[in-house]
Protein backbone atom coordinates (compact mmCIF):
# COMPACT_ATOMS: atom_id res chain seq x y z
CA UNK A 1 0.00 0.00 0.00
CA UNK A 2 1.81 3.58 -1.18
CA UNK A 3 1.57 6.27 1.01
CA UNK A 4 1.83 10.22 0.27
CA UNK A 5 3.96 12.07 3.23
CA UNK A 6 2.74 15.95 2.92
CA UNK A 7 4.54 18.50 4.44
CA UNK A 8 2.01 21.47 4.75
CA UNK A 9 1.96 24.99 4.46
CA UNK A 10 3.61 25.40 1.18
CA UNK A 11 1.84 28.35 -1.21
CA UNK A 12 1.74 27.30 -5.10
CA UNK A 13 2.92 29.38 -7.72
CA UNK A 14 3.11 29.46 -11.31
CA UNK A 15 0.56 27.01 -13.81
CA UNK A 16 -0.47 23.67 -13.72
CA UNK A 17 -2.90 21.55 -16.76
CA UNK A 18 -5.74 19.07 -15.77
CA UNK A 19 -5.50 15.66 -17.57
CA UNK A 20 -8.05 14.61 -19.55
CA UNK A 21 -11.31 13.67 -18.05
CA UNK A 22 -11.73 10.62 -16.75
CA UNK A 23 -14.74 10.07 -17.05
CA UNK A 24 -15.26 10.44 -20.64
CA UNK A 25 -12.07 8.49 -21.28
CA UNK A 26 -13.37 5.56 -19.84
CA UNK A 27 -16.74 6.01 -22.14
CA UNK A 28 -15.30 6.97 -25.52
CA UNK A 29 -12.98 3.62 -25.02
CA UNK A 30 -15.51 1.19 -24.53
CA UNK A 31 -17.39 2.78 -27.31
CA UNK A 32 -14.52 1.56 -29.56
CA UNK A 33 -15.93 -1.99 -28.98
CA UNK A 34 -18.43 -0.70 -31.62
CA UNK A 35 -16.76 -0.53 -34.58
CA UNK A 36 -13.66 -3.27 -36.18
CA UNK A 37 -12.12 -0.17 -37.81
CA UNK A 38 -9.70 1.71 -35.72
CA UNK A 39 -10.38 4.46 -33.39
CA UNK A 40 -7.83 6.91 -32.29
CA UNK A 41 -8.54 8.73 -29.22
CA UNK A 42 -6.24 11.54 -27.59
CA UNK A 43 -5.61 13.11 -24.23
CA UNK A 44 -6.19 10.29 -22.65
CA UNK A 45 -5.79 10.62 -18.72
CA UNK A 46 -2.67 7.86 -17.85
CA UNK A 47 -4.59 6.80 -14.27
CA UNK A 48 -5.19 3.46 -12.80
CA UNK A 49 -8.95 3.32 -13.77
CA UNK A 50 -8.25 4.03 -17.65
CA UNK A 51 -4.91 1.64 -17.29
CA UNK A 52 -6.93 -1.20 -15.96
CA UNK A 53 -9.73 -0.40 -18.44
CA UNK A 54 -7.39 -0.79 -21.89
CA UNK A 55 -5.39 -3.68 -20.25
CA UNK A 56 -9.46 -5.42 -20.04
CA UNK A 57 -9.97 -4.38 -23.46
CA UNK A 58 -6.22 -5.92 -24.51
CA UNK A 59 -7.46 -9.26 -22.76
CA UNK A 60 -10.23 -9.05 -25.18
CA UNK A 61 -8.28 -9.48 -27.62
CA UNK A 62 -8.77 -5.82 -29.18
CA UNK A 63 -5.64 -4.37 -30.59
CA UNK A 64 -4.10 -0.95 -28.45
CA UNK A 65 -1.24 1.13 -30.07
CA UNK A 66 -0.27 3.65 -27.67
CA UNK A 67 1.28 6.13 -30.25
CA UNK A 68 2.24 8.70 -27.74
CA UNK A 69 2.10 9.60 -24.22
CA UNK A 70 -1.63 10.39 -23.88
CA UNK A 71 -2.80 8.93 -27.48
CA UNK A 72 -4.11 5.85 -28.48
CA UNK A 73 -5.15 3.59 -31.57
CA UNK A 74 -8.13 0.55 -30.52
CA UNK A 75 -8.90 -1.97 -33.08
CA UNK A 76 -11.69 -4.18 -31.93
CA UNK A 77 -11.82 -6.30 -34.96
CA UNK A 78 -10.83 -10.07 -33.73
CA UNK A 79 -12.50 -9.92 -30.20
CA UNK A 80 -11.96 -13.16 -28.07
CA UNK A 81 -15.87 -14.61 -27.38
CA UNK A 82 -14.56 -17.02 -25.17
CA UNK A 83 -12.87 -15.05 -22.95
CA UNK A 84 -15.45 -12.51 -22.73
CA UNK A 85 -17.72 -15.52 -21.39
CA UNK A 86 -15.24 -16.15 -18.57
CA UNK A 87 -14.62 -16.38 -15.00
CA UNK A 88 -11.74 -14.51 -15.28
CA UNK A 89 -13.34 -11.51 -17.42
CA UNK A 90 -16.32 -11.35 -14.69
CA UNK A 91 -13.94 -10.97 -12.00
CA UNK A 92 -11.68 -8.05 -13.51
CA UNK A 93 -15.14 -6.57 -14.48
CA UNK A 94 -15.81 -6.55 -10.79
CA UNK A 95 -13.43 -4.77 -9.52
CA UNK A 96 -13.17 -1.90 -12.04
CA UNK A 97 -16.34 0.06 -12.01
CA UNK A 98 -16.08 1.70 -15.39
CA UNK A 99 -16.04 -1.79 -17.16
CA UNK A 100 -19.76 -1.44 -16.82
CA UNK A 101 -19.52 0.64 -20.17
CA UNK A 102 -18.63 -2.38 -22.07
CA UNK A 103 -21.82 -4.16 -21.45
CA UNK A 104 -23.95 -1.84 -24.55
CA UNK A 105 -21.06 -2.03 -27.29
CA UNK A 106 -21.13 -5.79 -26.17
CA UNK A 107 -24.44 -6.26 -26.39
CA UNK A 108 -24.88 -4.33 -29.89
CA UNK A 109 -21.74 -6.39 -31.24
CA UNK A 110 -22.13 -9.94 -30.13
CA UNK A 111 -25.40 -10.15 -28.86
CA UNK A 112 -24.59 -11.06 -25.18
CA UNK A 113 -22.28 -9.61 -22.32
CA UNK A 114 -21.82 -10.03 -18.57
CA UNK A 115 -22.74 -7.26 -16.35
CA UNK A 116 -20.89 -7.82 -13.34
CA UNK A 117 -21.46 -6.17 -9.52
CA UNK A 118 -20.07 -2.85 -10.02
CA UNK A 119 -16.17 -2.28 -8.55
CA UNK A 120 -14.62 0.90 -7.49
CA UNK A 121 -15.36 3.48 -4.59
CA UNK A 122 -16.39 2.31 -1.39
CA UNK A 123 -19.05 5.62 -0.88
CA UNK A 124 -22.16 3.50 -0.61
CA UNK A 125 -24.73 1.70 -3.16
CA UNK A 126 -23.85 2.22 -6.55
CA UNK A 127 -26.99 1.18 -8.41
CA UNK A 128 -27.01 -0.38 -12.19
CA UNK A 129 -30.99 -0.51 -12.65
CA UNK A 130 -31.30 1.94 -14.99
CA UNK A 131 -28.53 0.13 -17.20
CA UNK A 132 -30.34 -3.08 -16.58
CA UNK A 133 -33.76 -1.28 -17.66
CA UNK A 134 -32.76 0.46 -20.57
CA UNK A 135 -30.93 -2.21 -21.88
CA UNK A 136 -34.01 -4.76 -21.33
CA UNK A 137 -36.03 -2.09 -23.19
CA UNK A 138 -33.91 -2.73 -25.76
CA UNK A 139 -34.33 -5.91 -26.02
CA UNK A 140 -32.08 -7.37 -23.46
CA UNK A 141 -32.94 -10.93 -21.51
CA UNK A 142 -31.29 -10.97 -18.02
CA UNK A 143 -30.82 -13.67 -16.20
CA UNK A 144 -28.76 -13.93 -12.87
CA UNK A 145 -25.83 -15.94 -12.41
CA UNK A 146 -25.21 -17.10 -9.06
CA UNK A 147 -21.50 -19.22 -9.72
CA UNK A 148 -20.37 -16.07 -10.72
CA UNK A 149 -22.27 -13.21 -8.99
CA UNK A 150 -23.37 -11.53 -12.24
CA UNK A 151 -26.49 -10.50 -14.14
CA UNK A 152 -26.10 -12.08 -17.87
CA UNK A 153 -27.80 -10.34 -20.80
CA UNK A 154 -27.86 -11.79 -23.83
CA UNK A 155 -30.55 -10.69 -27.04
CA UNK A 156 -32.63 -13.36 -28.88
CA UNK A 157 -33.95 -11.57 -31.68
CA UNK A 158 -31.34 -8.46 -31.59
CA UNK A 159 -31.57 -5.28 -30.55
CA UNK A 160 -34.78 -2.94 -31.28
CA UNK A 161 -35.03 0.89 -30.55
CA UNK A 162 -37.92 2.18 -28.35
CA UNK A 163 -38.56 4.71 -26.28
CA UNK A 164 -37.96 4.84 -22.59
CA UNK A 165 -37.96 7.90 -19.70
CA UNK A 166 -34.87 7.06 -17.26
CA UNK A 167 -35.85 6.77 -13.45
CA UNK A 168 -32.58 8.97 -13.20
CA UNK A 169 -30.32 10.97 -15.21
CA UNK A 170 -27.49 8.53 -14.72
CA UNK A 171 -24.09 9.35 -16.29
CA UNK A 172 -22.98 6.05 -17.32
CA UNK A 173 -26.47 4.16 -17.23
CA UNK A 174 -27.63 6.78 -20.13
CA UNK A 175 -23.88 6.14 -22.15
CA UNK A 176 -25.00 2.46 -21.99
CA UNK A 177 -28.10 2.78 -23.89
CA UNK A 178 -26.76 5.08 -26.09
CA UNK A 179 -24.11 2.66 -27.18
CA UNK A 180 -26.41 -0.17 -27.77
CA UNK A 181 -28.91 1.99 -29.20
CA UNK A 182 -26.02 3.20 -32.44
CA UNK A 183 -26.47 -0.86 -33.63
CA UNK A 184 -29.99 -1.43 -32.28
CA UNK A 185 -32.82 -1.20 -35.01
CA UNK A 186 -34.86 1.72 -35.42
CA UNK A 187 -35.35 4.77 -33.48
CA UNK A 188 -34.59 5.15 -29.41
CA UNK A 189 -35.80 7.98 -27.49
CA UNK A 190 -34.19 8.28 -24.45
CA UNK A 191 -36.07 10.97 -22.11
CA UNK A 192 -34.43 12.22 -19.13
CA UNK A 193 -31.18 11.28 -20.61
CA UNK A 194 -27.65 12.93 -18.79
CA UNK A 195 -26.51 15.56 -20.54
CA UNK A 196 -22.96 16.31 -19.01
CA UNK A 197 -20.35 17.08 -21.65
CA UNK A 198 -19.02 13.81 -21.52
CA UNK A 199 -21.82 11.98 -22.58
CA UNK A 200 -22.34 14.61 -25.12
CA UNK A 201 -18.54 13.87 -25.99
CA UNK A 202 -19.51 10.66 -26.24
CA UNK A 203 -22.14 11.30 -28.85
CA UNK A 204 -19.60 13.43 -31.06
CA UNK A 205 -17.24 10.91 -31.13
CA UNK A 206 -20.44 8.45 -32.12
CA UNK A 207 -21.52 10.42 -34.96
CA UNK A 208 -17.93 10.37 -36.25
CA UNK A 209 -18.38 7.63 -36.32
CA UNK A 210 -21.28 7.15 -38.79
CA UNK A 211 -24.07 7.10 -35.66
CA UNK A 212 -27.18 8.95 -35.86
CA UNK A 213 -28.13 11.14 -32.60
CA UNK A 214 -30.48 13.93 -32.00
CA UNK A 215 -30.64 15.89 -29.11
CA UNK A 216 -27.19 15.73 -28.18
CA UNK A 217 -26.53 17.91 -24.80
CA UNK A 218 -29.91 17.78 -24.26
CA UNK A 219 -31.64 15.45 -21.89
CA UNK A 220 -33.71 13.98 -24.89
CA UNK A 221 -31.92 12.07 -27.06
CA UNK A 222 -33.47 10.16 -30.10
CA UNK A 223 -30.67 7.98 -31.77
CA UNK A 224 -31.42 5.85 -35.42
CA UNK A 225 -29.99 2.89 -35.23
CA UNK A 226 -27.20 2.13 -37.97
CA UNK A 227 -25.72 -0.88 -39.26
CA UNK A 228 -22.36 -0.55 -38.54
CA UNK A 229 -19.86 1.87 -37.20
CA UNK A 230 -16.43 2.89 -38.53
CA UNK A 231 -13.51 4.51 -37.17
CA UNK A 232 -12.68 7.92 -35.90
CA UNK A 233 -10.30 9.90 -34.08
CA UNK A 234 -11.35 11.86 -31.15
CA UNK A 235 -10.03 14.20 -28.26
CA UNK A 236 -10.66 13.74 -24.71
CA UNK A 237 -11.47 17.13 -22.92
CA UNK A 238 -9.58 18.66 -19.66
CA UNK A 239 -11.09 16.79 -16.39
CA UNK A 240 -13.57 19.44 -14.94
CA UNK A 241 -13.39 18.01 -11.50
CA UNK A 242 -9.33 18.45 -11.26
CA UNK A 243 -9.83 21.95 -12.33
CA UNK A 244 -11.94 22.11 -9.70
CA UNK A 245 -9.91 20.28 -7.17
CA UNK A 246 -6.86 23.15 -8.68
CA UNK A 247 -9.11 25.89 -7.72
CA UNK A 248 -9.63 24.59 -4.35
CA UNK A 249 -5.88 24.07 -3.59
CA UNK A 250 -5.00 27.54 -4.65
CA UNK A 251 -7.66 28.84 -2.21
CA UNK A 252 -6.61 26.62 0.98
CA UNK A 253 -3.34 27.53 0.61
CA UNK A 254 -3.75 30.95 0.05
CA UNK A 255 -1.90 31.12 -3.49
CA UNK A 256 -1.82 32.21 -6.72
CA UNK A 257 -1.78 30.22 -9.45
CA UNK A 258 -3.07 29.97 -13.22
CA UNK A 259 -4.99 26.76 -14.45
CA UNK A 260 -4.63 26.29 -18.35
CA UNK A 261 -6.27 25.06 -21.10
CA UNK A 262 -9.59 24.17 -19.05
CA UNK A 263 -12.24 24.64 -21.87
CA UNK A 264 -13.91 26.90 -19.61
CA UNK A 265 -17.11 26.24 -21.80
CA UNK A 266 -17.67 23.26 -21.06
CA UNK A 267 -17.55 23.97 -16.85
CA UNK A 268 -20.98 24.92 -16.24
CA UNK A 269 -22.11 25.88 -12.90
CA UNK A 270 -18.27 25.04 -11.38
CA UNK A 271 -16.54 28.32 -11.52
CA UNK A 272 -19.78 30.26 -9.76
CA UNK A 273 -19.82 27.44 -7.35
CA UNK A 274 -16.46 28.31 -6.14
CA UNK A 275 -17.14 31.78 -6.16
CA UNK A 276 -19.56 31.22 -4.12
CA UNK A 277 -16.97 30.63 -1.37
CA UNK A 278 -15.73 34.09 -1.99
CA UNK A 279 -12.64 32.50 -4.12
CA UNK A 280 -11.82 35.06 -7.09
CA UNK A 281 -11.96 33.20 -9.87
CA UNK A 282 -10.35 35.07 -13.22
CA UNK A 283 -10.88 33.72 -16.79
CA UNK A 284 -8.46 34.62 -18.97
CA UNK A 285 -8.84 33.36 -22.85
CA UNK A 286 -9.15 29.38 -21.51
CA UNK A 287 -7.21 30.11 -18.61
CA UNK A 288 -8.39 30.51 -15.23
CA UNK A 289 -6.18 32.44 -13.10
CA UNK A 290 -6.25 32.13 -8.78
CA UNK A 291 -4.99 35.51 -7.30
CA UNK A 292 -3.45 35.04 -3.51
CA UNK A 293 -6.18 36.11 -1.37
CA UNK A 294 -5.47 35.72 2.37
CA UNK A 295 -9.72 35.75 3.12
CA UNK A 296 -12.26 34.13 1.08
CA UNK A 297 -15.81 35.03 2.35
CA UNK A 298 -19.03 32.98 1.80
CA UNK A 299 -21.45 34.68 0.21
CA UNK A 300 -25.24 34.20 2.62
CA UNK A 301 -28.57 34.04 1.47
CA UNK A 302 -30.29 37.43 1.13
CA UNK A 303 -31.93 36.47 4.38
CA UNK A 304 -28.81 35.57 6.28
CA UNK A 305 -29.36 31.73 6.62
CA UNK A 306 -27.06 29.88 6.09
CA UNK A 307 -26.21 28.76 2.21
CA UNK A 308 -26.43 25.63 0.69
CA UNK A 309 -24.13 23.86 -1.63
CA UNK A 310 -25.83 20.56 -3.41
CA UNK A 311 -25.08 18.12 -6.02
CA UNK A 312 -27.85 18.07 -9.08
CA UNK A 313 -27.78 16.22 -12.70
CA UNK A 314 -26.00 18.34 -14.83
CA UNK A 315 -25.81 21.10 -15.17
CA UNK A 316 -26.09 20.98 -11.69
CA UNK A 317 -23.15 20.82 -9.90
CA UNK A 318 -20.97 17.21 -10.17
CA UNK A 319 -21.35 15.09 -6.67
CA UNK A 320 -17.54 14.77 -7.23
CA UNK A 321 -16.70 18.50 -6.21
CA UNK A 322 -18.01 18.19 -2.69
CA UNK A 323 -15.22 16.44 -0.66
CA UNK A 324 -13.20 19.33 -2.40
CA UNK A 325 -15.43 22.57 -1.77
CA UNK A 326 -16.21 21.04 1.54
CA UNK A 327 -12.31 20.81 2.43
CA UNK A 328 -12.05 24.67 0.82
CA UNK A 329 -14.89 25.78 2.85
CA UNK A 330 -12.79 24.87 6.08
CA UNK A 331 -10.76 27.92 6.19
CA UNK A 332 -13.54 30.31 4.40
CA UNK A 333 -14.81 33.08 6.47
CA UNK A 334 -18.56 31.94 7.05
CA UNK A 335 -20.82 28.85 7.29
CA UNK A 336 -21.97 26.61 4.39
CA UNK A 337 -24.22 23.53 4.14
CA UNK A 338 -22.69 21.01 2.03
CA UNK A 339 -25.43 18.54 0.86
CA UNK A 340 -24.57 15.50 -0.81
CA UNK A 341 -27.45 13.75 -2.00
CA UNK A 342 -26.33 10.87 -4.56
CA UNK A 343 -23.97 8.94 -2.36
CA UNK A 344 -24.78 8.37 1.51
CA UNK A 345 -21.24 7.55 2.49
CA UNK A 346 -19.09 10.05 0.53
CA UNK A 347 -19.22 12.24 3.71
CA UNK A 348 -18.05 9.93 6.24
CA UNK A 349 -14.30 11.30 6.05
CA UNK A 350 -14.90 14.39 7.44
CA UNK A 351 -13.85 12.49 10.91
CA UNK A 352 -10.21 12.71 9.51
CA UNK A 353 -10.79 16.54 8.90
CA UNK A 354 -12.31 16.71 12.70
CA UNK A 355 -9.45 15.12 13.93
CA UNK A 356 -7.28 18.00 12.31
CA UNK A 357 -9.71 21.06 14.13
CA UNK A 358 -12.10 21.52 11.02
CA UNK A 359 -14.88 22.87 12.50
CA UNK A 360 -17.60 20.46 10.67
CA UNK A 361 -21.05 18.72 11.93
CA UNK A 362 -22.21 16.18 10.20
CA UNK A 363 -25.88 15.99 10.26
CA UNK A 364 -26.49 12.77 8.67
CA UNK A 365 -24.72 10.23 5.66
CA UNK A 366 -25.96 12.96 3.24
CA UNK A 367 -25.24 16.39 5.13
CA UNK A 368 -22.91 18.74 7.05
CA UNK A 369 -22.45 21.96 7.99
CA UNK A 370 -18.88 23.74 8.03
CA UNK A 371 -17.96 26.21 9.72
CA UNK A 372 -15.13 28.23 8.40
CA UNK A 373 -12.21 28.83 10.42
CA UNK A 374 -10.86 31.90 8.47
CA UNK A 375 -7.09 30.87 8.46
CA UNK A 376 -7.09 31.84 11.76
CA UNK A 377 -6.38 28.36 13.01
CA UNK A 378 -4.90 26.14 11.08
CA UNK A 379 -5.73 22.60 10.75
CA UNK A 380 -3.65 20.33 12.22
CA UNK A 381 -1.31 17.31 10.53
CA UNK A 382 -2.81 14.25 10.51
CA UNK A 383 -2.77 10.60 9.37
CA UNK A 384 -5.13 9.61 7.52
CA UNK A 385 -6.42 6.55 4.76
CA UNK A 386 -8.39 7.19 1.30
CA UNK A 387 -11.52 5.52 1.05
CA UNK A 388 -11.97 6.48 -2.41
CA UNK A 389 -11.01 8.89 -5.27
CA UNK A 390 -12.55 12.44 -4.09
CA UNK A 391 -12.39 11.71 -0.31
CA UNK A 392 -8.65 11.18 -1.38
CA UNK A 393 -8.10 14.38 -3.03
CA UNK A 394 -9.63 16.07 -0.52
CA UNK A 395 -7.51 14.67 2.17
CA UNK A 396 -4.73 15.79 -0.02
CA UNK A 397 -6.26 19.78 -0.08
CA UNK A 398 -6.28 19.77 3.53
CA UNK A 399 -3.00 18.02 4.32
CA UNK A 400 -1.00 20.66 2.15
CA UNK A 401 -2.86 23.28 4.02
CA UNK A 402 -2.04 22.06 7.29
CA UNK A 403 0.69 23.07 10.16
CA UNK A 404 2.90 20.04 10.63
CA UNK A 405 3.36 16.52 8.02
CA UNK A 406 0.75 14.43 7.43
CA UNK A 407 0.34 10.99 5.56
CA UNK A 408 -2.18 9.60 3.46
CA UNK A 409 -2.51 6.05 3.06
CA UNK A 410 -4.01 3.88 0.25
CA UNK A 411 -3.48 6.46 -2.51
CA UNK A 412 -3.66 4.14 -4.78
CA UNK A 413 -7.52 5.47 -4.78
CA UNK A 414 -6.41 8.63 -5.44
CA UNK A 415 -4.07 7.16 -8.76
CA UNK A 416 -7.08 5.69 -10.09
CA UNK A 417 -8.58 9.43 -10.57
CA UNK A 418 -5.44 11.96 -10.89
CA UNK A 419 -2.31 11.48 -12.74
CA UNK A 420 0.74 11.67 -10.98
CA UNK A 421 -0.60 14.42 -8.97
CA UNK A 422 2.41 14.59 -6.70
CA UNK A 423 4.88 15.50 -9.28
CA UNK A 424 2.80 18.17 -10.41
CA UNK A 425 2.08 19.19 -7.86
CA UNK A 426 5.33 19.54 -6.52
CA UNK A 427 6.08 21.47 -9.56
CA UNK A 428 3.88 24.46 -8.66
CA UNK A 429 5.61 24.49 -5.03
CA UNK A 430 3.77 22.00 -3.14
CA UNK A 431 5.83 19.30 -0.85
CA UNK A 432 3.96 15.99 -1.32
CA UNK A 433 6.60 12.85 -1.03
CA UNK A 434 5.22 9.25 -2.53
CA UNK A 435 6.50 6.15 -0.30
CA UNK A 436 5.88 2.54 -1.96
Amino acid sequence: MSTYIIEGGHRLSGSIRPQGAKNEALEVICATLLTSEPVTIHNVPNILDVVNLINLLKAMRVKVDKLSDDTYRFQADDLDEEYISSADFVSRCASLRGSVLVVGPLLARLGQAYFAKPGGDKIGRRKVDTHITGLSKLGAMIAYNEERQAYYLVTVNGLKGCYMLLDEASVTGTANIIMAATLAEGTTTIYNAACEPYIQQLCKMLVGMGASIEGIGSNLLRITGVEKLAGAGHTILPDMIEVGSFIGMAAITRSELTIKDVSYDNLGIIPDSFRRLGINIERRGDDIYIPSQEHYEIETNLDGSIPTIADAPWPGLTPDLLSVMLVTATQCKGSVLIHQKMFESRLFFVDRLIDMGAQIMLCDPHRAVVIGLDHKIPLRANKMHSPDIRAGIAMLLAAMSAKGVSTIDNIDQIDRGYQAIDTRLNSVGACIYRRD
